[in-house]
């Protein structure tokens, strides 16, 4: 394999791959290859010029790094406008959270023609380009439409959404149509690739092939589920590191006569926090014996605070976890501890290993790296029990965790009934069976499963 060029809207130092995300799954490859990080360098330019911003190259180890500054205007039309307030609602399934402003598309498509143009200059012939997520979709095309003809994958870590979804989008044809640019387009679940099927063929009449290509638009690009994981070895570590088990013996110190639930999230209107609350209120009031007992722990960390929407889920999750608090809370139990600031992912572990219950019970979540990284956080001789919902992207490969609907609050009250009352023979079974999964499928098969793909993928 020639060098490997990864492409994000935000970079990452791979030396510091410790800190999760892209940087532990890309950081190995780009090593040794030598390779190129290109993105958004974070820096907003206020009065730039739209289409325009200036590119910084450093080297980070065997690593280059190439980022571009944004100005204003395209920051808010193509990152806070398309990117965030478009694309990111439609395809999880929220029409109704939309806007869809005629400006942002066309600040969407300034900043992946002049990420293009920066980019452009840094290729070798032989580099494999990997382009992630929905902030580029179209920037394949930008870069054949300059003459670029090396391989391209494109990784969507969010979900793709059904057809009749995707056609509520302003020129949808012209989104969909730029992933035939690419050689190989990853989606997080089979059932994403049957949306990403049936659109191309009921709305561009493509031709099914065999290995999951479809042609349409004179071109043709393969389609394959490539489900993300987490580094398991790596995560496990962390459990048992000094800050993790400091906060776990704490944990179990101060809840020796509870049982403890927890959720980890960013406050997201996707990750269906709410009526995760709401089911928490419906397992007090259907089964008693949890006051003054079961304690819910709800780390929803700050995100994307300028769009409106992340405000009004806010004020409702702060509203629902008072008004339970104050109807069943005693002088000594507090039913919902609800913390909505950063906690540090060194201590995530041990808070996971503490729980009797982890909740991960998004609306709609492309894959959801929590629910793995509770698993793999457990004690094997007493692990808790995974409750997740059938509708993140996980629950393909996790179907020995308890699947829930989040939207059925006592479903999922009955639930996490039943993982309190899970006996431990049944825990430890199905805990041996994710872990197994979540080894096998991890973070360094997704990378070689993708780039091994994308290497015997043929452009047409």
């Amino acid at each position: 394999m020639g060098r490997l060029v990864a492409i994000s809207n935000r970079v990452a130092d791979p030396r510091k791959a410790a800190a999760g995300g892209l940087a532990v799954a890309l950081g190995e490859a780009l090593n040794q290859t030598g390779g190129l990080w290109f993105g958004w360098s974070g820096t907003i330019v206020e009065g730039g010029t739209p289409g325009e911003g200036d590119l910084h190259v450093q080297q980070a180890g065997a690593v280059k790094l190439a980022t571009v500054d944004l100005c204003r205007e395209d920051h808010d039309s193509y990152y806070l406008g398309y990117s965030n307030n478009v694309l990111w609602p439609v395809f999880h399934y929220r029409l109704d959270l939309a806007q869809f402003e005629a400006g942002f598309i066309g600040g969407y498509r300034r900043v992946n023609q002049m990420f293009a143009r920066k980019l452009l200059p840094l290729l070798k012939d032989d580099d494999v380009i990997w382009i992630h997520d929905y902030h580029l979709i179209p920037l394949a095309a930008e870069l054949r439409g300059m003459g670029c003809r090396q391989k391209i994958g494109f990784f969507l870590h969010i979900p793709l959404p059904p057809p009749l979804i995707m056609a509520a989008i302003p020129q949808h044809e012209w989104l969909m149509r730029s992933l035939f640019a690419y050689d190989l387009v990853g989606l997080q679940s089979e059932a994403d690739v049957q949306h990403f099927s049936r659109y191309v063929q009921q709305e561009a009449g493509a031709e099914v092939l065999e290995d999951g290509r479809h042609r349409a638009f004179g071109s043709t690009v393969q389609v394959k589920a490539v489900p993300i994981g987490i580094d398991v070895d790596e995560f496990a570590s962390l459990t048992h590191g000094r800050e993790a088990q400091d906060l776990y013996e704490r944990m179990r110190e101060e809840y020796a006569r509870r049982r403890l639930l927890i959720g980890v999230d960013r406050l997201d209107y996707s990750k269906g926090i709410p009526h995760r609350v709401k089911a928490f209120r419906d397992l007090l009031a259907h089964y008693p014996e949890n006051r003054n007992s079961a304690t819910l722990i709800q780390i929803a960390s700050p995100t994307r605070e300028d769009v409106d929407a992340y405000g009004d889920i806010r004020r409702e999750l702060e509203s629902l976890c008072g008004a339970i608090n104050g109807d069943y809370g005693e002088l000594d139990w507090m039913p919902v501890r609800y913390i909505h600031r950063m906690v540090a992912r060194k201590r995530i572990p041990g808070l996971c290993r503490a729980a009797r219950v982890g909740l991960v019970t998004p609306l709609r979540d492309g894959m959801n790296l929590v629910a793995k990284e509770f698993i793999a956080a457990q004690d094997p001789a007493d692990p808790g029990v995974l409750v997740l919902s059938r509708f993140a992207g996980a629950a393909e490969q996790m179907k020995e965790a308890l699947l829930v609907n989040p939207y059925d609050t006592h479903g999922t009250a009955e639930a996490i009934q039943q993982a309190l009352q899970m006996p431990l023979d049944e825990r430890r079974r199905r805990h041996q069976a994710l872990l197994a999964g979540i080894r096998e499928f991890d973070v360094h098969w997704w990378r070689r499963t993708f780039l091994q793909a994308l290497s015997q993928a043929g452009a047409d």
